[in-house]
């Protein structure tokens, strides 16, 4: 392995903003990369972070205290805490046999026949969206497309109306920003407030529907039986949902923003869309792939053992980069390029791999199939607006831009 002493932080603003350099570097030099201080190796290429997530005995996911936020033992923090239920590793947190109880359960919420019972519904609120700035000309993407689309989504499906929006997205916020360790005792502070306020309204969602089910994912969630496996518990369920609101919220939010920069870069390739919209399904894998809303994951070493020639030991944090690895030239031709006619492109492990592979999957790809189609139908020439600064936000494991500032002309 080469010398790595100079290798800079993934937490460096500069790595933050523009991480790709780094890791083609990395993918040039060593499959795994010894951040000097960081306290864990970060697992970069392709095959490396493919087989150590398909390998859950000696990669676990019972990394349940990374993601609780670097100050939750911080006893202000704490006592905030408190005031509300304990996280439960249940499916992102949890090995077999406790995984598999969940993933059973929560699976029948997300069968493909209920994803694609929502997709006139999504489609609705996509129209309504782009009705909101189409006669502009001009919108921030972000903020009139990308972040209320998957808001409206989640917040239908946990049973509350559009009142209710900005509460869905702070109480994501908050989520999220604890995952990315990068916060002030301020900030935490102010999410643990959030996250119990999350707790306790949507725990009265739980308690309406177990005397009456309706129709919407909490409900199903809520009701999932499973002959010899007891029903969801209320901290359970607010485990799940919890996992379920970051990630069709942040994930969602932050694809379709890296879809937007895409096809205002590359009008050649929305030319090829426009020509053949069954090229779509295979755009919404390239973009999954280039943009990896989910950067990166955590796995815990249970074992010595070796992986791809490399040695772990017990004990060990390590980081599977998937945004890395989704940009390894050993696994895709010209890995840098946005090209919506890729062949392997849904090998991408933007969603993980193997049994801890997200359950929200075929929602998410749901939302970003019927944007697609919605906004080529309705937008042309779509480009960056003169002077846009892309900047992203300081997160070690999400990624996705604040703001994206576009033109366009009205189809048609």
């Amino acid at each position: 392995m080469n010398d790595l002493s100079s290798v800079p932080s993934l937490t460096d603003p500069a790595i933050m903003q523009d991480p790709f350099p780094f890791y083609q570097w990395a993918l040039a030099n060593a499959p795994i990369v010894e951040i000097p201080g960081a306290g864990f190796r970060v697992v970069m290429s392709f095959a490396l972070c493919s087989e150590a997530a398909g390998r859950p005995d000696d990669f676990s996911n019972n990394f349940s205290g990374v993601l609780s936020g670097a100050m939750a033992e911080d006893p202000q923090v704490s006592a905030i805490l408190k005031e509300g239920w304990p996280q439960i590793n249940t499916l992102l947190t949890a090995d077999p046999p406790v995984h598999t109880r969940f993933r059973k359960l929560v699976n029948l919420a997300f069968s493909m026949p209920r994803v694609n019972a929502l997709e006139a519904g999504i489609r609705q609120k996509i129209v309504g969206l782009i009705d909101g700035f189409i006669d502009k000309g001009e919108c921030d993407f972000v903020e009139e497309f990308c972040v209320p689309l998957p808001v409206q989504v989640i917040c239908e499906q946990l049973g509350y109306d559009p009142s209710w929006h900005g509460d869905v997205k702070r109480w994501s916020d908050a989520f999220a920003d604890r995952l990315g360790h990068m916060i002030s005792h301020e900030r935490e502070m102010e999410c643990a407030r959030e996250i119990v306020e999350f707790q306790k309204a949507v725990k009265i969602k739980i308690d309406e529907r177990r005397a009456a089910p309706t129709d919407d994912l909490l409900s199903a969630i809520v009701n999932a039986t499973q002959e010899g496996e007891p029903p969801l518990d209320d901290g359970e369920i607010l485990s799940i949902a919890q996992q379920l609101m970051v990630a069709g919220n942040e994930t969602t939010t932050h694809a379709i923003a890296g879809a937007i920069v895409h096809f205002a870069n590359n009008p050649d390739q929305v030319a090829k869309l426009r020509a053949d919209p069954g090229l779509i399904p295979n755009t919404v894998e390239e973009v999954l792939r280039l943009d990896t809303p989910t950067a990166g994951m955590w796995r815990l070493v249970m074992r010595d053992c070796e992986a791809g020639g490399q040695a772990f030991k017990k004990g060990e944090m390590i980081m599977l980069r998937y945004a890395a690895a989704n940009r390894d030239p050993a696994q895709y031709a010209n890995p840098d390029a946005f090209d919506v006619e890729r062949k392997n492109a849904r090998t991408h492990l933007a969603f993980g791999k193997g049994i801890h592979m997200c359950v929200g999957n075929m929602l998410s790809r749901k939302e970003m199939t019927v944007a697609f189609q919605e906004v080529l139908n309705r937008m042309d020439d779509i480009k960056l607006a003169e002077g846009a600064k892309l900047e992203v936000a300081p997160n070690m494991m999400l990624r996705g831009y604040k703001s994206v500032p576009i033109t366009f002309r009205k189809h048609g």
